[in-house]
């Protein structure tokens, strides 16, 4: 662990700790940005009794901070901020999350946890593949990496030749990426002939974009190494406000830094643990953005606030299932890519790259799926059809295709094509 006492605090004790950043982050709100505060109605921060109470507070979205562009809700003088990073999935106007001087050091107080969390050590060789530029993953995993000691390949996207060469020349023991990035990885090794089994490769960290455990079995066989799954948004201030564990017990998120809440998407009611529904953050030592209650969209559900075998005490996360704003709908069903992805990944023949087709045709509900396989035997396409069905309970039209027929993308992948006819 980066921070054992930190990240092993007794429930009572983290919660008292949470009550009390709770109430700095409001003061501070308070004190720097009234029209933020204002929001709040008729409320004080010493209104906050329990952490309970902060269910009493409105929600913030996505549009709000849209709206908010650039600087309406910052709490920081502009002096203080020292750059600023913006949402990678935003298109029309971004969302800006300007950061402090402190923001930056919490950043990397985080991300070294999450590096540890994935085993990381002084002796490790991490090369970083996110960009380093406006989206934030690439400099959130450098200043963690250079807080436990690590030797960085700061690398950053693409170039898929200069990145296996650099895990054979550098001896990289260790890779960040988002979670489509090793498929292609593993892709041009084998036209290659570079065998991953061969270099000194042991561990994966892939985030930013939902990844399902049957891809995560693939890619772990595949290049013989170990994955941890890593979320974060740059609304909360980046990648690493949590990771799993060697136990994969759940997705640790670190309490003394957030308050998480699963709500129904619908109501915005509170859940109960183990209940899917709606992740909504609460940021504890933000300045220069702070969120009180944000809903973040990604659907998941508490699996634990016990001890991990791991020997933490922060609550664990289910992965991340789905978006609220990727959720489709076919006759009638509601689903999402991920549980096709589930399904076709299920099965040794099929490959990981896929595309799910859905529309109307005619005015009729219209959706076929094209998946890449080894073999392009009319007996899997079949049985690929009555799974979705038997899961999913509707018809789709399964089309398999030889590796390669399906386009890649530069940065993440896209598994959906929306169509009208």
């Amino acid at each position: 662990m980066y921070q054992p006492r930190l990240e092993t605090l007794p429930r009572e004790e983290l919660e008292k700790l949470q009550l009390k950043r709770l109430r700095a982050t409001l003061r501070h709100i308070q004190e720097n940005n009234q029209t933020y505060f204002q929001r709040f109605g008729d409320f004080s921060p010493e209104d906050i009794k329990t952490l309970a109470d902060l269910r009493n507070l409105p929600f913030i979205t996505k549009d709000e901070l849209r709206e908010a562009y650039p600087f309406k809700l910052a709490c920081a003088p502009k002096e203080d901020f020292v750059r600023f990073h913006m949402s990678s999935g935003t298109t029309g106007t971004p969302v800006i999350n300007p950061y402090t001087r402190s923001d930056v050091e919490q950043w990397a107080e985080i991300m070294a946890r999450c590096l540890s969390a994935a085993t990381l050590t002084h002796k490790d060789v991490f090369q970083i593949t996110p960009g380093f530029g406006l989206f934030n993953g690439g400099f959130g995993f450098h200043y963690g990496a250079e807080r436990i000691g690590c030797f960085v390949v700061p690398i950053g996207p693409g170039r898929t030749l200069m990145q296996l060469k650099f895990i054979k020349d550098f001896g990289t023991t260790a890779i960040a990426a988002i979670s489509s990035y090793p498929l292609r990885l593993i892709e041009v090794a084998k036209a290659e002939g570079f065998d991953f089994k061969k270099s000194k490769l042991r561990v994966g960290i892939f985030g930013a974009e939902v990844w399902s455990n049957e891809t995560r079995k693939f890619i772990e066989e595949e290049m013989g190494i170990e994955t941890f799954d890593i979320i974060g948004m740059t609304e909360t201030g980046g990648v690493g406000l949590g990771i799993d564990c060697i136990a994969k017990a759940g997705i640790h998120v670190w309490e003394d830094h957030y308050i998480v809440e699963i709500v129904d998407p619908e109501t915005g009611e509170l859940l109960p643990d183990g209940e899917e529904g709606e992740l909504v953050i609460t940021t504890l030592t933000r300045e220069g953005l702070p969120l009180i209650r944000y809903r973040t969209r990604d659907i998941t559900r508490v699996v634990s606030r016990g001890r991990c075998a791991c020997g933490r005490t922060m609550l664990r996360l289910a992965r991340i299932k789905g978006r609220t704003d990727d959720m489709l709908k076919v006759k009638g069903v509601n689903f999402y890519p991920r549980q096709i992805e589930e399904i076709i990944m299920a099965h040794p023949e099929t490959l990981p790259d896929y595309l799910i087709r859905i529309g109307k045709k005619e005015g009729k509900d219209f959706i076929e799926i094209l998946v890449e396989s080894r073999t392009l035997d009319e007996t899997l396409k079949k049985r690929l059809e009555e799974e979705i069905y038997n899961y999913l309970g509707f018809r789709a039209q399964v089309i398999l295709l030889p590796e390669g027929q399906i386009p890649r993308r530069e940065g993440k992948a896209v598994r959906v094509e929306k169509i009208e006819e």
